[in-house]
C-alpha cells in the first residue's frame, strides 16, 4: 500500500536532519574539519571535471567540419556558463553583502577579465611560444586558461558554503553545502569534455587533450580550501571573481571558438549557430536545475 505524500516529505526531512546532524558532530570533533569538508567536496568536483575531459578516449577524431560544430557547442557551454554559473551569482552575492552599486564589480570584474585573457594572448604571441604551432596552440592554451579562471571562484564558493557551516553562520547547513559542490560538479561534467574533445579534434594527442581538461578543474580543491579558511575575507573577493572569470569565458568563446565554428559554413550557415545553441540550452539546464 502506497505512503500518503505527507509521509515522503517527513522522511525527506528526517534525512536531511541526520545529515546536517552528522556534519554538526564532524564540526565538533576536528579542528579543520570545515576546511577539510571543502577540500573533500573540491577534490569531488575535480573528479568530475576529469570524468568528463576522460570522454577524449571514447571519442574518434572526425574531420574539420565536426570539428568546428564541436568548437561552437563548446562555446555554448561557456556562454551560457558566463551567466548563469558566474554572473547571476556574483550579482546575487553582491546584493547580500549590500553593496550600493551591486553592477559596480560585475562590471567591473567581467571587463577585466576580458582584458587579462586579451593581454595573455598577445603576450604569448609575443613571446613567440606559439611559434611554429598556429592557432591550435593558441586556442587550447585560451581554452584551458578561461575555464581554468572559472573554476576558481567556483572553488570559492564551495569554500564559502562549509566555511559558513564552520562559523556558525545562521542559516548555514552542512546539506546546503554539499548541494552547492553537487550543482557546481554536475556543471563541471560537460566543461572538462568542451576542453578535451575539441583540443583533440584540433591535432593534440589524446592524453595532452585530457591532461588540458583535467587541468582546468585542478583548481577547484585548492580555492575550495583557502575560500574555508578564509570565509570573511573571500567572501567580499567573490563578487569580483566571479566576474572576472565571466569575461574571460566570454572573451575566448567570441575571440576564439564561435569564428572559428562559423568560419567557412556556407554549406550550412546555421549549423554552427544551433550548436552553439544547443551548448548554451544544455548548460543552462546544468546550472539552473543542478
Amino acid at each position: 500500500m502506497p505512503l500518503p505524500a505527507k509521509h515522503f516529505i517527513v522522511c525527506a526531512h528526517y534525512i536531511r536532519s541526520v545529515i546536517d546532524y552528522v556534519g554538526v558532530i564532524y564540526l565538533d570533533l576536528t579542528h579543520t574539519s570545515a576546511a577539510a569538508l571543502a577540500l573533500f567536496a573540491g577534490l569531488g568536483t575535480w573528479l568530475i571535471t576529469a570524468l568528463g575531459a576522460a570522454a577524449v578516449f571514447l571519442y574518434k577524431r572526425s574531420r574539420p567540419k565536426n570539428l568546428k560544430l564541436l568548437l561552437g557547442f563548446a562555446a555554448g557551454i561557456m556562454l551560457s556558463s558566463s551567466f548563469w554559473s558566474l554572473l547571476m551569482p556574483a550579482l546575487d552575492e553582491a546584493e547580500a553583502l549590500g553593496s550600493p552599486f551591486p553592477a559596480l564589480p560585475l562590471c567591473a570584474g567581467f571587463a577585466l577579465g576580458a582584458l587579462f585573457i586579451w593581454a595573455a594572448e598577445k603576450l604569448a604571441r609575443r613571446s613567440g611560444c606559439l611559434a611554429g604551432e598556429g592557432s591550435s596552440s593558441c586556442r587550447a592554451m585560451m581554452l584551458a586558461l578561461s575555464v581554468t579562471l572559472h573554476n576558481i571562484p567556483e572553488g570559492l564558493a564551495i569554500g564559502l558554503a562549509f566555511g559558513a557551516v564552520g562559523a556558525g553562520v545562521p542559516g548555514a547547513s552542512v546539506m546546503s553545502a554539499f548541494s552547492v559542490a553537487l550543482g557546481i560538479g554536475l556543471q563541471n561534467y560537460p566543461e572538462g569534455a568542451a576542453v578535451s574533445i575539441p583540443l583533440y579534434c584540433d591535432g593534440q594527442t589524446r592524453l595532452k587533450s585530457f591532461m588540458y581538461g583535467q587541468l582546468s578543474g585542478v583548481v577547484e580543491p585548492i580555492a575550495a580550501l583557502l575560500g574555508a579558511l578564509v570565509v570573511h575575507w573571500t567572501q567580499r573577493l567573490l563578487p569580483w571573481s566571479l566576474a572576472f572569470a565571466a569575461g574571460a569565458m566570454f572573451f575566448v568563446s567570441v575571440h576564439e571558438l564561435i569564428p572559428e565554428a562559423c568560419e567557412r559554413s556556407e554549406r550550412a550557415p546555421y549549423l554552427a549557430a544551433g550548436c552553439v545553441t544547443a551548448g548554451f540550452a544544455i548548460m543552462m539546464m546544468a546550472a539552473r536545475f543542478a
